[in-house]
C-alpha cells in the first residue's frame, strides 16, 4: 500500500518535480504559462515555497505540456512517463513472420544473454531441430531461399551455443508422441528424419544437462501457450501471427511463475527426457 503523504510535503514535491520537469525540456515559465493557457504569475506562485496545490485541471495541463505523468507531479507514482508511454515500453506487438528465427526473437536472445531462459514452443524448439526436419516443417514457406534462411539459422543457433545462457524447455508430451508417430501436424514426416530428430534430442540432453533441461508435461493437466522468458527482462507470448513482449517486471516475474509451475507439475523431469528419448526411438524403429 502506497505511504500517504501530508498535503504539506506532497505540495513540496509537486514544486520540485515541477522545476526538474521545466528545466529538463529547457521550458520556462513563460513558455508553461503560454502552453496551459495560465498567467505566468500562476506558473511562478506554483514554483514558490509554501504555496498549497494547484488544482486538478492546472496540474493536469501542466503534465501535459511538460510531457509527463500528472501522478508524477503529484507523487502518486515514481515514473514520470504518461502511462500511454509507460504501457508503450511495457508491452508491444511484433509481427510474427512464418520463418526460422527471426530477427526480433534472436535480438532478444542475445539481449537476454548470460540468463536463464525458459521456453514453452509452438512445435519443437526450432534451437534444437535438425537440418532435415527444419528443411520439411519450412521450406514450403522459404521456397527458393530456403538454403539462404537455413544457412542463417545455423549461424544464429551456433551464436546461442556461445551465449553462456542456461536453457529450461517445456513440451506438451501429445505433441513429442505426434511427432514420434507422424501424425496431426507431423503427418508426412519420413521415419527417418524423425529417428535422427530423436537421436538428436536424445544426445543434447545427455551432452547439455543441466545447462540444457528439457521437461515433458501433460496437457490434459496443465496446459500453456507458447512462451518464452529471458531472464528478468521480457517474457514473449507467441499467437501465431505476432509477438506479444512484457517488459514490466510483475508481468515477467508471473511467466516466469507458470513456466515454474509447469516444470513442478511435469510428467518427466530432465532427468527422465534422454531416457524417453531412446523409448521413443525404439518404439519407432518397431513401427
Amino acid at each position: 500500500m502506497m505511504e500517504k503523504i501530508d498535503k504539506r510535503d506532497r505540495a513540496a514535491l509537486f514544486r520540485v518535480r515541477l522545476a526538474e520537469a521545466m528545466a529538463a525540456r529547457q521550458m520556462t515559465q513563460a513558455a508553461l504559462a503560454r502552453a496551459t493557457g495560465a498567467d505566468r504569475s500562476t506558473i511562478s506562485q506554483l514554483l514558490a515555497d509554501g504555496v498549497r496545490l494547484p488544482n486538478a485541471q492546472l496540474a493536469a495541463d501542466c503534465a501535459q505540456a511538460l510531457g509527463i505523468s500528472a501522478d508524477w507531479l503529484l507523487g502518486l507514482t515514481e515514473r514520470p512517463e504518461p502511462l500511454a508511454d509507460l504501457l508503450a515500453t511495457q508491452l508491444t506487438m511484433r509481427e510474427a513472420p512464418r520463418a526460422l528465427f527471426d530477427e526480433a526473437i534472436f535480438g532478444w536472445h542475445r539481449e537476454a544473454a548470460g540468463y536463464k531462459i525458459r521456453h514453452v514452443p509452438a512445435t519443437l524448439p526450432d534451437m534444437l531441430k535438425t537440418r532435415a526436419l527444419v528443411e520439411w516443417e519450412y521450406r514450403p514457406q522459404l521456397g527458393r531461399t530456403a538454403e539462404q534462411a537455413i544457412g542463417a539459422f545455423e549461424d544464429q543457433l551456433a551464436w546461442l551455443r556461445t551465449a553462456q545462457s542456461d536453457y529450461e524447455i517445456a513440451l506438451p508430451l501429445h505433441e513429442m508422441e505426434a511427432f514420434a508417430t507422424g501424425t496431426g501436424y507431423y503427418a508426412g514426416l519420413p521415419v527417418e528424419v524423425r529417428l535422427g530428430q530423436i537421436e538428436r534430442f536424445e544426445t543434447l540432453a545427455d551432452q547439455l544437462y543441466p545447462s540444457l533441461r528439457l521437461y515433458l508435461f501433460d496437457a490434459r493437466r496443465v496446459f500453456s501457450a507458447p512462451v518464452t522468458v529471458f531472464g528478468p527482462l521480457l517474457a514473449v507470448v507467441y499467437l501465431g501471427r505476432h509477438y506479444i513482449a512484457f517488459r514490466d517486471r510483475a508481468r515477467v516475474e508471473t511467466i516466469s511463475a507458470h513456466f515454474d509451475w509447469l516444470v513442478r507439475e511435469a510428467t518427466l523431469g530432465a532427468r527422465d527426457f534422454a531416457a524417453h528419448m531412446r523409448d521413443l526411438r525404439t518404439r519407432v524403429q518397431n513401427i
